[in-house]
């Protein structure tokens, strides 16, 4: 789960294992795999590095056991 925040100010938390695509149109637009669309402050590489830092947290608690 990443920490995400709407156009107009509000934060949400988003399952980044339904992401399917995320693009810039300018704003940054993400897809997830059920059709919904999310429009977000945060910049593409913001997004990237988000999931990026979920799934190394993931993975490294499953090393950990």
């Amino acid at each position: 789960m990443i920490w995400l925040t709407r156009l107009n100010g509000d934060r949400f938390v988003l399952n980044a294992d339904h992401i399917e695509l995320i693009e810039a149109k300018p704003d940054t637009t993400i897809l997830l795999t059920n059709g919904d669309k999310y429009i977000v402050k945060e910049g593409v590489e913001e997004v990237i590095n988000e999931v990026i830092e979920y799934k190394r947290k993931i993975f490294l608690g499953f090393e950990k056991r």
